[in-house]
């Protein structure tokens, strides 16, 4: 199962970033192209930054989707889907993302 746009999946993020839950923010990608994937990982170690972006769902433990920290990874470093965020929740993330560039 390849993971898509607004599910949360946890993610091997590697050594030092370690196993912990991501949103998907990139488009899904065809046969020609990569098989890589834009994450932006979920943390519960919160400073107050405005770049933790705070979306309460039941499936994760509270905290927020640190915008500051987006990368791209291969598919086969997706664990498991945890759950899907609404289209407003996927919105919010990307508001924040879209600061974090400067854009």
């Amino acid at each position: 199962m390849t993971p898509i746009r607004g599910e949360v999946w946890l993610w091997d993020l590697g050594m030092v970033e370690k196993v912990r839950p991501a949103l998907v923010m990139s488009v899904s990608y065809g046969d020609l192209d990569r098989a890589l994937i834009t994450v932006v990982p979920h943390t519960t170690s919160l400073r107050g930054s405005q770049f933790e972006i705070t979306v309460p769902v039941a499936f994760l433990k509270p905290g927020a989707f640190l915008v500051q920290n987006v990368a791209t990874y291969p598919s086969v470093r997706a664990i498991r889907r945890l759950g899907v965020l609404k289209e407003d929740q996927i919105g919010l993330v990307g508001n924040g993302l879209l600061r974090w560039l400067g854009y």
